[in-house]
């Protein structure tokens, strides 16, 4: 259950999209922005209807 997400950079603030897997529940990992290269935290959550909700924060936010 694959699922594309928009969300803001937190160093360069450009709109960049990522994908995440819902069916693998609630995650915490690093992804680099593809435009910059700067790390970023990202947090999934899945809720109890299956919804993703995506929140992302640089490496020292996190």
């Amino acid at each position: 259950m694959l699922a594309t997400r928009h969300v803001l950079c937190p160093y360069c603030g450009e709109r960049i999209e990522i994908v995440i897997d819902a069916s693998a529940g609630d995650q915490q990992y690093i992804e680099d922005c593809q435009v910059c290269c700067c790390p970023i935290s990202v947090e999934v959550r899945i809720d109890e209807d299956g919804h993703a909700h995506v929140g992302v924060a640089g490496e020292d936010e996190a």
